[in-house]
């Protein structure tokens, strides 16, 4: 799903709401955790995920058109982490719970 297309969704989803808020909305999400990342904050959905920054070392790459060895700065690198409920509704649903035994009625 493409940002318009997530924008076109939201619109048809709340009709009492004008396609530019919800362009303003989405863009203010979008925006607000680029800005925390690249603050080296954390940023936590619950049931979606946590979006952070993790730091690469620099290293020594290699050209591969020629071979020559060339130096890598470190950098900051997005990272995602599904949480808990996202990677069971993209897996179809809840994980499957063990079979139970039903129990006997006892009359008394």
């Amino acid at each position: 799903m493409t940002k318009s297309e997530l924008i076109a969704h939201l619109a048809a989803e709340n009709p009492h709401l004008r396609q530019p808020d919800i362009e303003l909305i989405v863009a203010t999400i979008f925006d607000e955790i680029t800005a925390a990342l690249a603050r080296g904050d954390r940023v936590e959905l619950r049931g979606f995920g946590a979006f952070s920054a993790k730091q690469r070392d620099a290293r020594t790459g290699r050209n591969p058109r020629t071979g020559e060895a060339v130096p890598v700065a470190g950098k900051a690198v997005p990272y995602f982490k599904p949480g808990k409920e996202l990677r069971e509704r993209v897996n179809g649903g809840s994980p499957q719970a063990p079979a139970r035994v039903p129990r006997s009625r006892v009359e008394a």
